[in-house]
């Protein structure tokens, strides 16, 4: 021990303070490999035990973890909101599930989510305006509390008005490309094909064009494929657009399956009839326009054109040069 510690010493030259330092060194090192070697054989036992355990073990363990266990509360909520609603003041609910599958929401759960997204909405506007504003700037009570009440009615009423926004942007695209959707349905009735191989036909090529059109004559197609007769299939279809040509054009569907009449006629007096609606709505734009036009000419370009005229004048009178 002592030829051992005189080596070291004759190593280190006497000095303790690099003996001292190479030591503690040795010993970080050491733990830390320790450690690393622990944390890698705990590793390798937890993926053989995985390995080990079977399918309904996984499932078990995976159940009591606090993702699953939120996501299930969620899901109760969400259940629970639809049973509610689903029971209670059916004509309301039905207008707002109408309104939800125009604006392109189709989930069964969609009217829960509405009312909960609402609620939510709400009281965290008002809860952030509550908190966030007095370190922001000092107010009175009572702007403080407008504000609060203010924030609570703009997230009450957010939702509807998104909603109200993607029901009017999918109309637009509707009523745009309806128009074509009967040029269409009419080349393909002549071309000899029946109507349900029509809609498939053009439910195709309106993939593009009109993806939300294509969508709902998509659903059409799978309605009738399902069972339900084409004046069904045809009327649901109108629910989901919510335009009053696509309704006046399954009236007049029915109307020739009834009496027997001849469809393709039909379509192709109808399809004259949508060609000149869009061609009305067109010319009506046009007669408009200088109607919409003369606010902002009067606003932006005859203040320029007069200060342009009289600026002149005015100089030339407030110098004398005249």
């Amino acid at each position: 021990m002592n030829l051992i510690q005189s080596a070291i010493a004759d190593l280190f030259d006497g000095d303790s303070a690099t003996m001292l330092g190479v030591l503690v060194f040795l010993a970080a090192g050491t733990l830390a490999f320790s450690i690393m070697v622990a944390v890698r054989v705990r590793g390798s036992v937890k993926r053989r035990t995985m390995r080990i355990l079977d399918e309904s073990a996984r499932t078990a363990s995976s159940k009591r973890s606090l993702r699953h266990s939120s996501y299930k509360m969620a899901q109760r909520i969400i259940e629970y909101t639809t049973k509610h609603y689903s029971g209670d003041n059916q004509g309301n609910m039905k207008v707002l599930r109408q309104r939800l599958v125009q604006a392109g929401i189709y989930d069964q759960r969609a009217v829960a989510m509405f009312f909960i997204g609402r609620t939510m909405l709400a009281l965290g506007l008002a809860g952030l305006i509550f908190f966030l504003l007095p370190t922001i700037k000092q107010t009175s009570d009572t702007v403080f509390w407008l504000a609060v009440i203010v924030a609570g009615i703009v997230g009450y009423v957010g939702p509807s008005m998104y909603v109200d926004r993607r029901i009017k942007k999918r109309r637009l695209e509707h009523r745009i490309g309806f128009p074509d959707f009967m040029d269409l349905l009419v080349v393909c009735a002549d071309s000899g094909l029946p109507l349900e191989a029509a809609l498939d036909r053009i439910g195709r090529e309106f993939g593009d064009s009109y993806p939300s059109l294509s969508a709902n004559v998509h659903m059409t197609n799978l309605e009738i494929r399902a069972g339900r007769s084409l004046t069904e299939a045809l009327e649901h279809f109108a629910e989901r657009i919510g335009l009053d040509e696509v309704r006046s054009f399954v009236t007049l569907i029915s109307q020739s399956l009834e009496l027997g009449s001849s469809i393709t006629d039909a379509l192709r007096v109808y399809s004259d009839d949508m060609r000149h609606k869009r061609l009305s709505r067109a010319e009506e734009k046009a007669y408009a326009l200088p109607a919409k036009l003369a606010l902002p000419m009067m606003i932006c370009i005859f203040p320029v054109l007069f200060v342009v005229i009289l600026l002149p004048v005015f100089v030339r009178l407030h110098t004398g040069n005249f």
